[in-house]
């Protein structure tokens, strides 16, 4: 049985491409996809890659909205791949970067959400529960594309009640509405659309305007200094 090749639509084949920050090229990324894959036979169909990457990025970095840098260099999937921890956007730039070295095109997608889930002292720092530029991914499989989005891993998800996010392949994977208990989770207000590479500069300056407040503890060095139910 021969490895099943996966289709690459018109339009999509940029997106098979290294970057700047989604250094798919790099060692880091190749070592972090060479265990996320280990153990998955040679004649693998790009979907079941697919998959394994996916829930490599979700459950291999634990979410934590907290490890929020100014540091451009904090974006590249290279050194994402080094760490333990990170949140929506960094673990988006890491799987777009390990689906494309795994010849799997993927684009990095943005979209603000609104979280009705939070903890107060995330609340306090950010002064409003919009989150701009949430990141996801879009991968193109047999043809079609899908977003998704490995950002919370697995224990977080039993924590705060959340449907764990599946991707099998076939549909999409993004947070969903509703937690387990019906009450509104995460809502999609803009979709920003997708992007080969991370758009760093708009991102901080962007970010820089919308939260002043955690701006101000990032530069001070004091984002981490009180418990919360994102990092206990």
């Amino acid at each position: 049985m021969e490895a099943q090749h996966n289709p690459v639509p018109p339009g999509a084949e940029e997106f098979l491409d290294p970057a700047e920050f989604v250094d798919s090229n790099s060692r880091g990324v190749h070592d972090f996809v060479a265990s996320a894959l280990e153990g998955v036979a040679t004649t693998a169909s790009d979907t079941e890659k697919a998959v394994r990457l996916f829930e490599a990025v979700r459950d291999g970095l634990r979410y934590d909205p907290y490890q929020i840098s100014l540091d451009p260099d904090a974006y590249r999937a290279s050194q994402i791949a080094q760490g333990n921890s990170g949140y929506c956007i960094p673990k988006a730039v890491l799987l777009t970067a390990c689906l494309r070295a795994a010849g799997i095109p993927a684009a990095l997608g943005f979209a603000d959400v609104r979280n009705h889930i939070n903890t107060p002292k995330l609340t306090e720092l950010m002064g409003t529960d919009l989150f701009i530029y949430h990141g996801y991914v879009q991968v193109w499989l047999d043809g079609k594309s899908y977003k998704i989005t490995p950002a919370f891993n697995m224990e977080l998800c039993e924590r705060f009640g959340v449907k764990p996010l599946h991707f099998d392949g076939k549909s999409d994977a993004l947070f969903h509405e509703f937690d387990q208990k019906n009450q509104r989770h995460m809502e999609y207000v803009n979709d920003r659309g997708v992007f080969k590479d991370m758009p760093i500069d708009q991102f901080l300056r962007d970010f820089r305007a919308a939260y002043p407040n955690m701006i101000t503890y990032i530069e001070r060095g004091e984002i981490l200094t009180a418990p919360d139910a994102f990092t206990e």
